[in-house]
Order: C-alpha cells, then structure tokens, then sequence
C-alpha cells in the first residue's frame, strides 16, 4: 500500500468499546541520547484506546544508562518488552530515528529466524524519522565526528558538533532528540534526571551498531505492515520514496510543521497517524 496521507484530514479513531483481545501490545523505542520518557503522550494515547502498551530504555539511555550501547542487547530489550504483554497479544513497536532504525532490524531479525511458537506475533512497524539508509558514508562520517567529539581536542569537537549538525538541519529538529533540557532515569514515581545526559560515546557505539546494516534491506524482509513517519522539515526524509518502496506492506504519512522529533514536534498529528496505523495492523 502506497499511501501518502496529511494526518490533520481525517477524523480520530473511534472509541468504539471493541473487545481489547484483538488489539495489539504497543513497544515503543526511543531516539538517540533520550529515553522513554519522549513516549509519555503516546503511551497514555494507546492506553485510553484499549492497548497495553510499554516505552523502553535502549542500553546506555535512561534506566539502562549503566549498560553500552549495542545492537544485540537492543534486541533483547525489545524482546522483553514484546513478550510482556498478555499471551497471544500481537505486537506493534513503534521507533523514532535510532529507535526507527533499531525497530526495523529487530523485525526483519525476526522474520529471518525460525519460527518460535512462543514469540508473539507481528502486527506492525511504525518507523519514524529513520528513512536515510545507515549502510554507507553518511552514518561512518558522523560516528567518526562522534568519536572527534568523545576523544578529541575543544577545537576538534567543535568541528566535529559542525560535521553532525550541518546535514541534519539544526533548527528545531535534532538528531534523535540530542541535548534534550532532561531524560528519564527510570526511578519510582517517573522522576526525570536533569543532570544526565548520554554522552557522545553512546553516539559513537549507536553509529557502530547502525553502520552496515540496510534499513531499505530490513524493509525488503518485514512481511508485516510498516508504516513510515516524517516531519516534513526532516532533513532525515532524503530517501523516503526509496525506503516506501522496499516495504512490501508499506504506508508512507508525512506530518506538516515538524522536524526530526515528530512525536514531541506534533503530538496530536503524530498521535492520530499512530491510532490510523493500530485501526490498520488489527484489522490485518
């Protein structure tokens, strides 16, 4: 299904009192240098529709600040969380720019293994900000600017702040959420830590683990329903048409007025398309 669809003209999901048996389990995955805690207006969104849902901390972000980053301890985290819900829920994981990234991989990682009759079953990808391929230059340049940025000289982080910002367009819309003003650390009560910050060793790792790996190729092997999400102002959209055309159950949603982080850019149009998409993946 090619789709391209402005969010703001259709009506919002019913809530039509359906049994919650059918409704997927929602995982969601944050951006790079953030947490779970830019998911709270989705979470609270799916909730009131009937879906469990649950927003995780990538290794070295939020509560697992303690651990590094790494691609297979990523999977596991997803893994977790998709497999906490209810016995025979299916699940939707929706991504924002690494955790996009990261939500592609582990789906095809799944479609590619053996089938496990314990592992709940695929509804839905949502992939947000995450349609420039990693496999390449760009990702090697910025995880080298990354590297200038943890080990380098003042002079040499500077420019190296220059080679990441420049691409990816600075005003507003940051990569993954960069220097958010605070993060969650997982602590009782929700309490957000001002004070910590990723640092650009994360980025570095986060960029290692991305480099090689083809989301347009994830794309090809998802059998299930991926729906793509940019912000228009998304410098990130470059290959948006080539990334919609690798999926094989494919819908493409371009949010008006935002940028890179459009969840937190364009809450409630971010919202609907998410409510638009779990309607699509239930019904399937």
């Amino acid at each position: 299904m090619d789709q391209h669809t402005d969010p703001a003209r259709h009506d919002a999901r019913p809530q039509d009192g359906r049994s919650t048996a059918a409704r997927p389990g929602v995982v969601f995955v944050h951006g790079m240098r953030t947490s779970s805690a830019i998911w709270s207006s989705q979470v609270d969104h799916v909730r009131r529709a009937g879906h469990e849902a649950v927003a995780v901390d990538l290794p070295a972000h939020g509560a697992r600040r303690a651990e590094r980053f790494s691609m297979g301890r990523a999977f596991e985290v997803i893994d977790g969380a998709a497999s906490s819900f209810r016995p025979g829920t299916p699940v939707v994981v929706v991504g924002l720019s690494l955790g996009g990234y990261t939500s592609l991989a582990w789906a095809a990682r799944r479609t590619r293994a053996a089938p496990d009759g314990d592992a709940p079953p695929l509804a839905g990808v949502v992939a947000a900000a995450c349609t420039a391929d990693p496999r390449g230059k760009p990702v090697a340049l910025f995880r080298d600017a990354a590297r200038l940025a943890v080990s380098g000289t003042t002079a040499a982080r500077r420019a190296a702040l220059r080679t990441w910002r420049a691409p990816l367009g600075w005003v507003r819309s940051r990569p993954g959420g960069t220097d958010v003003p605070a993060v969650h650390t997982g602590a009782p009560g929700g309490v957000v830590d001002e004070a910590y910050r990723p640092g650009w060793d994360v980025v570095t790792d986060a960029l290692t683990g991305l480099a090689g790996r083809s989301s347009v190729a994830n794309l090809r092997a998802i059998r299930a329903p991926v729906w793509l999400v940019n912000g228009a102002r998304d410098r990130m959209r470059l290959e948006e048409s080539r990334h919609l055309a690798a999926a094989a159950r494919g819908a493409l949603v371009v949010v008006p007025d935002a940028g890179h982080d459009v969840n937190t850019e364009a809450p409630a149009a971010f919202n609907h398309t998410l409510s638009r998409a779990l309607d699509e993946f239930a019904r399937r």
